[in-house]
């Protein structure tokens, strides 16, 4: 299968389409293959034109580092020095040409993990890439370990003394090992797409609704586990008039006219005049404040932390429950500053840190919350609602209460959310005798001397969670409703919630200006397509797409298809769900499944990439089945009140029923080839459905309960978490619920393989509730694997951690559910 070729000069160069490309699926283990060439595209010589070619400079390395980004598009035309290049064919090229850059360009397709070497003839130097990486070589030869997909690989080629005597040979480790090389343009999802995409990751739009701030955030090879960022200041039309590269300002505000920008950059507190674009330093030295708002036209209003020094002690005496967080004894207080001067003033005082929730210029009043009590005095501690007068520096104390998230002024009073419970079950709406989820959150109106208040939500259902304050006083929120996050504004004066229709399933970040119409900007997904940055009026239902991540990152990109899929539970209760069918579904074909699910107080919501990236999962071939299990917030009070002193037993009843329900509707699920996994409250459920059911072949659990005792002693929020899911109940009043819901108290009954992954560092859900259950399974003789993330806590964030985090998920469903353990062997071969 030796292959020959020449090149015509680019001034008569072939214009060959590619609509007809051969493949070569090549699984020969006895000898090298040398791939089919017209599988190949083909570029160059890139420098023609130049004296010394780009191997003979000192900064060859530099010169193919900058052509290869240029090189990977999904396009068939390079401009190279102002003259198009056109990609033909390998095949088709028919002339010889010397010296110069050549570059080839094709596709790797793995139908399952493959391994084998690729190896260059008849070349003399040359660098190759898959997926934009740079490939070590040995003797003109290539380890390639290739998961599966679709991978690009591009050579680069110096000194090519004779193009008939080139040749590119792939010899596979195993016959498993088939690789389909071709010059496709359409490819499959990859992991790099969805964690290395640009995305916008802070918007922020002028109260007049001239200009808006955004700052995109994406990751690269050489970058590595750090975000490179571009902030940029734009006018209403889109165009932008600053930009930050070199470092990125945070802490943003607005002057009140919108003429101005104020943001700290490089520790310096700096003011940007928007019409002159002159910059001026407020002040320096600002280690620990946050939150910069323009108090009025002088002067801006912040929090300021202190964090103690290091006594120097060999010990540590716990003030308090709450003294395990490392930031336990850091406190917070309120401060104006004056813009002219620089000069700051303490508003709050006192021994206990106070949090900044809004302020009244007008009427000179600031409102802020804090501890009722010191944490040596409190094992639940409260919230102090305070209200302080600036002139005659008094403060009123509004309120105290045991659920509390947010308050802002508006015009008839303050806008509080918080649970069902708040002010002794205001806001319950419930059967008699179920205890609240406080974790749903709720909408109230106190007055301003915090004497009353109004439940403004009990018959809405969606839970509440960001609420702001449009110019009019209605509040525009941002909710969980069932399984999407949605934008709501309440009518105060008609005294209803009204839909803002953003067009998206999961709305990310929201910024709006302050005028009778305010000019919305809000980023969001849906479950299937990636980013975009919306501009919207509220009230109005047009929208205008500012910015869309899908041509940047994702042009020619197959995403899986989306089905919905509900059942009704023994109970009557609709269960919603969704389903990620693989884009090139045979339905012909048995197909091995995974069901995801989180089933603690919050939905799986439908975003399209996180953590859990169903469309990457789909891309590998597997059918993905995403359910809503009771307990969840944004269902209704009595669908999340069923979490509490549950602990798992209405939840795993709805997963059993629903993976029954999903294979009796999918037939082409191989209900023997099926696996689950969830994380944190979902890690424990995988473990106590490992106790329940055979009915799953894998399992994964990641940073999982195995001990509800240890986790509610150890965990630093376990008590306070614990609060609402073991809502009245203790080891000593209630050990029934702390012992035979929790999963290490039932290993023996465990039949499924199951893998066990965490952080070492993991203070949410400390690494020893994994090790309980390892040990359990181990002693017992189960099939049990425990995987940690060395410096990792409860999430999985670095970059590199995240892509072997995936890697280790899919390996392991692999070598369980397809019979494919080579991926994992690569990953944890045996000692």
């Amino acid at each position: 299968m030796m292959f020959t070729t020449t090149w015509l000069s680019k001034r008569a160069r072939l214009k060959t389409a590619l609509s007809a490309v051969a493949l070569c699926t090549l699984t020969s283990t006895a000898m090298a293959a040398a791939i089919d060439k017209s599988a190949i595209q083909f570029i160059g010589p890139l420098s023609d034109d130049m004296q010394l070619k780009p191997y003979q400079t000192e900064h060859r390395d530099a010169i193919i580092a900058n052509l290869l980004p240029h090189l990977q598009k999904n396009t068939s035309r390079v401009r190279v020095f102002g003259d198009e290049q056109d990609w033909q064919a390998f095949d088709k090229v028919s002339a010889l040409t010397l010296g110069g850059l050549q570059a080839l360009k094709f596709t790797a397709s793995a139908e399952r993990f493959s391994q084998g070497k690729l190896t260059l003839k008849g070349i003399e130097n040359a660098q190759l890439f898959i997926n934009g990486e740079k490939q070590t070589e040995k003797d003109k030869t290539y380890e390639l370990a290739l998961s599966q997909g679709d991978h690009q690989i591009v050579i680069i080629t110096e000194q090519v003394p004779n193009w008939h005597d080139v040749a590119i040979d792939f010899e596979a480790k195993s016959e498993e090992s088939a690789l389909t090389f071709s010059a496709k343009e359409q490819h499959g999802l990859s992991a790099k797409q969805l964690f290395d995409a640009p995305t916008i990751s802070y918007i922020s739009m002028s109260p007049n609704g001239a200009h808006f701030l955004t700052s995109t955030r994406h990751y690269d090879d050489k970058s590595a586990n750090q975000a490179l960022y571009v902030t940029e200041l734009k006018n209403a039309k889109n165009k932008t008039i600053y930009r930050f590269e070199s470092a990125q300002p945070s802490n943003i505000t607005w002057s009140p006219d919108g003429s101005s920008l104020v943001y700290l950059i490089e520790g310096e507190l700096k003011r940007l005049n928007l019409e002159t674009l002159q910059l001026t330093v407020i002040a320096k030295h600002l280690a620990g404040a946050n939150g910069f708002q323009f108090y009025n036209n002088d002067s801006l209003i912040f929090s300021w932390s202190k964090s103690p020094s290091d006594d120097g002690k060999l010990t540590k005496h716990y003030q308090g429950l709450q003294d395990r967080w490392s930031y336990a004894r850091t406190t917070s207080q309120v401060y104006l500053l004056d813009i002219s001067t620089g000069l700051s003033k303490i508003l709050s005082q006192g021994p206990l840190s106070h949090s900044l929730e809004d302020f009244d210029a007008q009427q000179g009043v600031v409102l802020m919350s804090r501890s009722a009590q010191a944490m040596n005095r409190s094992p639940e501690p409260a919230t102090e609602l305070v209200e302080l007068n600036i002139a005659s520096a008094t403060s009123n104390v509004l309120g105290q209460f045991k659920t509390f998230n947010q308050a802002k002024y508006t015009d008839d009073g303050i806008y509080v959310t918080a649970g069902p419970d708040f002010r002794d079950g205001l806001g319950r709406n419930l059967p008699e005798g179920m205890l609240a989820n406080n974790y749903d959150g709720q909408l109230y109106l106190l007055s301003r001397d915090g004497k009353k208040a109004t439940a403004l939500s009990k018959e809405f259902d969606p839970a509440i969670g960001q609420l702001t304050v449009l110019a009019n006083g209605d509040a525009l929120l941002k909710v969980t409703e069932q399984d999407t996050v949605q934008l709501y504004q309440y009518d105060l004066s008609k005294k209803r919630f009204n839909n803002v229709n953003t067009g998206f399933d999961v709305v990310e970040q929201f910024s709006f200006s302050d005028e009778r119409n305010p000019t919305l900007l809000v980023t969001g997904t849906t479950a299937s397509t990636p980013q975009q940055l919306k501009q919207l009026t509220v009230g109005k239902s047009r929208t205008k797409v500012l910015w869309d991540s899908t041509p940047i990152s994702y042009q020619h990109t197959d995403i899986a298809a989306l089905e919905e899929f509900n059942f009704i539970n023994p109970e009557g209760v609709e269960i919603k769900g969704r389903v990620y069918l693989p884009h090139n579904l045979d339905k012909s074909k048995q197909y091995p499944a995974l069901v995801y699910y989180y089933g603690g107080t919050s939905p799986v919501t439908r975003g399209f990439t996180g953590r859990y990236p169903f469309n990457l999962w789909a891309e590998h071939g597997y059918v993905v089945y995403v359910i809503q299990p009771t307990g969840a917030t944004g269902f209704g009070q009595e669908f999340s009140a069923k979490h509490v002193n549950a602990w798992g037993e209405y939840t795993a009843n709805d997963i059993i029923n629903g993976t029954r329900a999903f294979l009796n509707q999918y037939p082409f699920v191989d209900s023997k080839r099926v696996g689950n996994l969830g994380a944190s409250y979902g890690g424990f459920m995988t473990m106590l459905l490992a106790t329940k059911t055979d009915m799953f072949s894998a399992s994964i659990a990641h940073a999982g309960i195995s001990n509800i005792t240890s986790y509610w002693g150890q965990g630093w929020w376990g008590y306070l978490y614990s609060a609402e899911a073991s809502k009245n109940s203790y080891p000593w009043n209630n050990p029934q619920l702390y012992s035979q819901h929790s999963p290490v108290f039932h290993a023996d009954k465990v039949t499924t393989p199951l893998l066990l992954l965490h952080g070492d560092s993991d203070t949410n859900v400390p690494v020893g509730e994994s090790h309980n259950m390892y040990t359990a399974l181990k002693l017992l003789g189960k099939d049990v694997d425990l995987i940690e993330y060395k410096g990792a806590d409860h999430q999985i964030f670095a970059r590199d951690k995240r892509f072997d985090w995936w890697n280790t998920m899919l390996a392991y469903f692999d070598k369980n559910l397809k019979d494919q353990p080579q991926w994992w062997q690569y990953l944890y071969p045996e000692k």
